[in-house]
């Protein structure tokens, strides 16, 4: 049977008369390997704060690694954080809303409030809408804003903080409302389909490293009209135009807190097949969260130490790594946010400066090789093979010069069948544990093994790089997947 866990910020924001039910303290969670290690874990996380790269937030992306059932998820964490997410999850629910409150009075300007806890509404009336808020965003504690404007509208969602519950007007509606939820059993979220012919790809112009070069997005189109699949190339400015298509292929570098993942989520909400679909965003955008990942399942990779702000066991930590030692922010892509300590005062500037973007950090053994192998993963198969080398005199792939200009070294593209097996077998197993999306997975490889560096949500495909063995089938599987993908919705 599995066994619910709260995780909170601080022991004393769990008072006396509370739930009886385990609780253990954010930064245990975080760093105890007994967490790290237990199965079928319920996870409720009520820390103080859930903003990205917080306690709050990585107590629920490290809970995911671990294969632990958290609450909330990140994704529903990524959807309160944007009003422009959680007003598109939200839009479904206006014909809801309106018949919930046609009898209360209202005025121009009016509005009011509803606490909703582990699913149920504060105002007994008004259930069944509290209810389909929390499904739409699950998560414990939450504070629903709604407006007047000519007809009631969600103006704002809201997590709270479990330490202001103490002291408050809903102190014992918050008992009654953990009580009833953990008599039930966990839920899950439902899905919605849809089945057409259109294909967007989400490109800007004026990126200086982009995924996809110009003749890249041109043969893609070519392989779609080849398919009965109509390309369209879209932009930002586009995001209000995404329903008119059935399909949309990312060929932007993607960030959570970045209108890629907002383009992604909506396309998943609307139905549309993604590639990158939001939670393989989510998961392959944060460096913790994949070494966490991997550190619960066994994949081969560089020694690492998963580093929280405020540690005094810090300098401790980058010791037993050994210098020098390499340092990186969750959520760096291109070579950005990655760093090189070679003694422990470098160590000791580095970790403060990137402590001020994020609550944890990583450090992670030193492995030079003259390349990296990337290994680009569709739908669970190996899709092409590629050696990228290090930029001239440096040590990473690309070098960001202080001018702003990115150096990149040389590249060698060989057939999938040229690969050595391990190398394979190491970014075949990580990217299972992602999804069945389009990743890029980075092994180096030395006399003593293989390591996966990292997997990316968003490999290069350049026309003259990566098709140089597959040539126009590089574009013509990656367009067959998606009708695969549409046809199997169809079907549905």
């Amino acid at each position: 049977m599995a066994l619910h866990l709260v995780v909170v910020e601080s022991l004393k924001d769990w008072q006396p008369d509370y739930p009886n039910i385990r609780v253990v303290a954010a930064r245990d969670y975080l760093s105890r390997p007994e967490y790290l290690k237990a199965k079928d874990l319920r996870v409720i996380n009520l820390c103080r704060s859930y903003r990205y790269l917080s306690t709050g937030y990585y107590c629920s992306l490290l809970a995911e690694a671990r294969s632990h059932r958290v609450l909330p998820s990140v994704r529903t964490l990524a959807s309160l954080s944007s009003k422009s997410i959680y007003s598109l999850n939200a839009e479904d629910l206006d014909g809801l809303i309106q018949r919930s409150l046609k009898k209360r009075p209202a005025g121009p300007g009016d509005e009011f409030e509803l606490p909703i806890f582990f699913g149920r509404g504060a105002d007994p009336a008004l259930q069944d809408l509290a209810r389909q808020i929390f499904d739409l965003f699950p998560c414990p504690l939450l504070k629903v804003e709604f407006r007047y404007h000519g007809k009631w509208l969600i103006d704002t969602v809201k997590a709270l903080p479990l330490n202001g519950m103490a002291s408050g007007p809903h102190r014992q509606f918050f008992i009654d409302a953990l009580n009833g939820y953990l008599a039930k059993p966990w839920r899950a979220l439902r899905q919605r389909g849809t089945a057409r012919w259109d294909l967007a790809i989400l490109r800007n112009p004026a990126e200086q490293l982009p995924p996809s070069n110009a003749l890249a997005l041109h043969k893609f189109a070519r392989a779609g009209k080849k398919q009965g699949v109509d390309v369209a190339l879209i932009e930002k400015r586009d995001y209000e135009r995404l329903a008119e298509y059935d399909a949309l292929f990312i060929r932007e570098t993607t960030a959570i807190d970045h209108h890629t993942y907002r383009f992604a989520r909506k396309a998943q909400i609307e139905g549309l097949v993604v590639i990158d679909d939001p939670d393989s965003i989510l998961k392959c955008t944060n460096k913790v969260y994949l070494a966490e990942l991997m550190a619960a399942h066994r994949i081969p990779a560089p020694a690492t130490r998963i580093l929280q702000k405020g540690d005094p066991e810090l300098a401790k930590l980058g010791e037993g790594l050994g210098f020098p030692l390499v340092l990186k922010i969750p959520d760096g892509s291109f070579s950005r946010g990655v760093f090189k300590a070679d003694d422990p005062r470098q160590f000791q500037d580095l970790t403060q400066r990137l402590f001020k973007e994020s609550d944890l950090i990583l450090a992670q053994e030193f492995l030079y090789t003259q390349f990296d192998w990337r290994i680009g993963v569709l739908n669970g198969q190996p899709l092409y093979a590629c050696q990228y080398f290090m930029s001239r005199s440096h040590w990473q792939v690309v070098k960001h010069e202080a001018s702003g200009r990115a150096v990149e070294g040389g590249f060698k593209t060989l057939a999938v069948a040229a690969v050595p097996e391990a190398v394979l077998d190491a970014a075949l197993g990580i990217a299972k544990l992602i999804g069945d999306g389009l990743y890029g997975v980075d092994v180096k490889q030395d006399g003593h093994g293989v390591y996966v560096i990292e997997i990316n949500d968003n490999p290069n495909l350049d026309a003259g790089i990566e098709d140089q063995i597959l040539g126009d089938q590089l574009y013509d599987r990656l367009v067959g997947e998606f009708v695969r993908r549409l046809e199997a919705r169809r079907r549905a």
